[in-house]
């Protein structure tokens, strides 16, 4: 048995697939196959329920794998603990962040982490918040960037801004005129959301509970779903509904003829706590004092515009 395995079977429990298994290990499906075997053969019992369509994890895998998980932790932690007594800003800082908040952060805070730890390479992916608590806890990622609440053993969480939603319209549409937006006026109008998983459409569903009862209406037609909030924001411009966007989604200077315009909710204003959240377990701080100074820095601008940090 090696950790190798234990990292392959680890990762085909939760992608349920051995091509996409393979591809996250960076090896060829028949090598991973053959190791998922050769380790079922060693300890003598089914780890995984194998069809042509699908890969199912078998009661006693379920408490292999997460075996398996603790395992490849307390592995991570022991080259991490190596290097900790060295300069823990010298090895990658490994980021992950929910979609709505990576593309819109993630060019500010590089350039600033770079200023704040030259010598620290990055690496950054986005993800829905479930993907990225896996990696989090697999030790595939050090740190993430995520909106609260999250709550995970052994993992310490750090607000780091708080965000006001606005509420994103055409430049033709009558709210122009209006200075502040009622939640209860989103239940008038064509509303474009993001797909289930999202966290910040289920933030919007628990600001305006009603819309919930819109969406379970099989008369319904005022939603429509998008996969990003680029998409949406592109629907909007295209005059097709509105949307609710965190402030720095929005996004409107992005367009020419000013096809876009944002408005604010009127008091109490929606808003969500991004905080970022690491295995208490991690043994580089500096790296995360890093990273909490540089995001300060790229939201400095914001705070001294006037917008909410």
């Amino acid at each position: 048995m090696t950790l190798t395995e234990l990292r392959y079977i680890v990762t085909l429990a939760q992608e349920r697939h051995f091509g996409r298994a393979a591809e996250r290990c960076h090896v060829s499906q028949p090598t991973l196959s053959v190791a998922v075997k050769k380790l079922e053969e060693e300890l003598d019992v089914a780890l995984f329920e194998r069809s042509k369509s699908n890969v199912q994890v078998t009661p006693l895998g379920e408490k292999i794998i997460a075996q398996a998980q603790r395992v490849l932790e307390q592995s991570s932690q022991i080259f991490s603990m190596a290097s900790a007594g060295k300069d823990q800003l010298a090895n990658p800082l490994r980021i992950g962040a929910i979609y709505t908040i990576g593309p819109y952060l993630f060019p500010h805070l590089v350039p600033a982490l770079a200023d704040a730890a030259p010598q620290m390479p990055l690496y950054i992916e986005e993800g829905l918040t479930g993907a990225l608590r896996a990696k989090l806890r697999s030790g595939e990622l050090d740190v993430i960037i995520v909106a609260l609440p999250f709550n995970e053993t052994d993992v310490v969480t750090r607000p780091i801004y708080e965000e006001h939603f606005e509420v994103l319209i055409p430049s033709n549409h009558p709210w122009v005129e209006r200075a502040t937006i009622y939640k209860e006026d989103l239940l008038k109008e064509r509303l474009l959301l993001l797909g289930e998983g999202h966290c910040f459409r289920d933030q919007i569903l628990e600001a305006c509970p009603a819309i919930t009862h819109k969406l379970n209406s099989p008369n319904n037609t005022l939603i429509a779903e998008g996969g990003s909030l680029e998409t949406i924001r592109h629907m909007v411009a295209s005059r097709l509904g509105i949307t609710v966007l965190p402030q720095s989604a929005l996004g409107t200077e992005s367009y020419e003829n000013t096809l876009l315009v944002s408005r604010p909710f009127a008091p109490p204003v929606p808003t969500r706590t991004v905080a970022i959240a690491w295995r208490a377990s991690f043994p580089r701080p500096k790296a995360i004092d890093a990273l909490i100074q540089a995001i300060a820095q790229c939201r400095k601008p914001l705070c001294e515009t006037g917008l909410p940090s």
